[in-house]
């Protein structure tokens, strides 16, 4: 038998604690751009794994959400930075 995917999405209740990685060149390059879509007071900021060329950072953002627009928001702004490859 086969199993179907799950089509609803998930309960969320805001505002709530969110973690984004944030995955780019360059680790300052990274903290940058999340320093520009966020207010750093707000957030906190923590570097977590660089790539074995070193040529990737990846960072953790961990920041309150209040909404899923401002979440959804927060996910775009980052994803089109130039210096940002992947938001997870």
């Amino acid at each position: 038998m086969k199993k179907k995917a799950c089509q609803a999405k998930p309960k969320i209740d805001y505002p709530c604690p969110w973690l984004f990685k944030v995955i780019g060149v360059g680790g300052g390059e990274v903290e940058e751009a999340i320093r520009k879509t966020v207010d750093a007071n707000s957030c906190i900021i923590t570097a977590s794994k660089i790539s074995s060329t070193g040529k990737y950072h990846s960072v953790d953002l961990e920041m309150e959400v209040v909404s899923e627009e401002h979440r959804n928001r927060i996910y775009r702004e980052l994803s089109a930075h130039v210096s940002i490859k992947y938001v997870l």
